[in-house]
């Protein structure tokens, strides 16, 4: 590959941005290697600034549901732009949005939107300290809530792979109020209700993990944990923003047949344009302000080009039948890659749903973080660095969960699987 535009435009950006990138997983420090720069990018297809085309499983981090500048949803923000980009007033794009958000997630019956997962996560929690007048806060290992400071302990995502699961520069006393315990381990959560459930505000989990790898629930699990808090009194969360409306409607809710308190939303809703959303009980979210106690608030929530852009994407992929799309999709990788693995005899663990995919360098069985660390990270540098050679752009960490699109095809996971098999050759 060339990358002498790309080498120039990083060692520029290191002198002004730190660490040369606006995120810090974006920097390829765990696979030894300096990012390239995107020119454009169409349908599952990235261009290079140096005229390098790969096949794109990154997908905004998961936002690019139906590919790269899809028309329905170019049009539907080229169309608000033409109205203004940004008013600071309410706007009917916001009530369709959150008609949509209702109808779609089953236990939202009231939603505000804001403009990232973070933002998300962050009000979602304090509006269930708020309503609980509670301030312990369980969360679990590897379960990534966004860069709140009470919820970046033992977090996944970019933390995990720049090797610092807690950041510097938050005070001892906020997150002593966050409770860490492992994932899939539903005695702990039990001891500790049973200790102090009167002190607990609310549980707050990705339901299926994915920003540590790709983690599913024991069987009774999520059911426990609902229990638990309904138990006690204690607001369910779920973080649902990789998995809302990416791996159904209506995101594991749906699939899982559990009803949490509060969920916590984004990337897909907002069609690529920053965007986040957190909804739930009425009788919860009257809590907030101006209604309620609790304040939370945001000068671009609900902008017109970030609704246009989430509803043309949430409606073309009603249109498509996008999710048995991508369920025919994922099937066909996934079947391919046990084929191949078990061709070459290789011990690797591999999490599907829908479009949603992780390959583990490990024989163990992935269940919770500790599974995940025991992962060759060696092993996937080399793969990674063999992928991109050939034309695969593959997550540049080996937590991070790789998304199919609606628009990739049949010959675009082919070409994949053959890269594959020449990259698992090559480790």
């Amino acid at each position: 590959m060339k990358n002498d535009i790309s080498t120039t435009l990083f060692k520029e950006a290191k002198n002004i941005i730190p660490g040369g990138v606006n995120s810090p997983v974006r920097a390829f420090r765990n696979v030894d290697g300096d990012p390239f720069f995107v020119d454009k990018a169409k349908g599952c297809r990235i261009t290079d600034v140096d005229g390098n085309e790969m096949i794109d499983y990154v997908g905004t981090w998961g936002p690019a549901i139906l590919g790269h500048a899809p028309e329905s949803v170019i049009n539907a923000v080229g169309d608000a732009a033409k109205n203004g980009v940004s008013f600071g007033i309410p706007n009917p794009f916001e009530v369709d949005m959150a008609r949509l958000i209702v109808d779609w997630v089953p236990s939202v019956e009231k939603v505000r939107m804001v403009s990232s997962g973070t933002e998300a996560t962050m009000s979602a929690v304090r509006l269930a300290r708020g309503y609980t007048g509670r301030d312990k806060v369980i969360k679990f290992e590897g379960c990534y809530h966004g860069h709140v400071d009470s919820l970046l302990v033992a977090a996944g995502s970019g933390a995990l792979t720049h090797g610092k699961p807690d950041s510097a520069g938050i005070p001892d006393a906020f997150a002593a109020e966050t409770i860490i315990l492992p994932y899939n381990d539903l005695g702990r959560v039990e001891e500790v209700f049973a200790k102090m459930g009167e002190q607990i505000a609310a549980v707050i989990v990705e339901s299926y993990p994915a920003n540590a790898g790709l983690i599913f629930p024991r069987e009774g699990y999520l059911q426990g944990l609902r229990d638990l808090t309904t138990e006690h009194g204690s607001v369910f969360i779920f973080d649902e923003v990789m998995t809302g409306f990416r791996v159904a409607k209506g995101g594991v809710q749906e699939l899982e047949g559990i009803t949490p308190d509060l969920t916590a939303m984004g990337k897909v809703i907002g069609g690529g344009l920053p965007v986040g959303a957190f909804g739930g009980k009425a009788e919860i979210m009257d809590y907030l302000a101006p209604d309620g106690p609790v304040y939370q608030a945001g000068t671009l929530s609900g902008n017109p080009l970030a609704m246009a852009a989430g509803m043309a994407q949430l409606r073309e992929m009603e249109r498509i039948g996008g999710y048995a799309k991508l369920e025919v999709l994922g099937a066909r990788l996934e079947a391919g890659i046990r084929g191949i693995l078990k061709q070459k005899g290789l011990p690797y663990q591999l999490n599907r749903v829908g479009s949603m995919f992780c390959l583990f360098f490990t024989e163990e069985e992935i269940v919770n973080l500790d599974s995940v660390m025991t992962a060759d990270t060696a092993k996937f540098k080399k793969f990674f660095t063999s992928m991109l050679k050939q034309g695969i752009y593959m997550a540049p960490s080996p937590y991070e969960t790789g998304f199919i699109s609606a628009a990739h095809g049949n010959e675009d996971i082919d070409q994949t699987l053959n890269a594959m098999d020449q990259a698992f050759s090559e480790i």
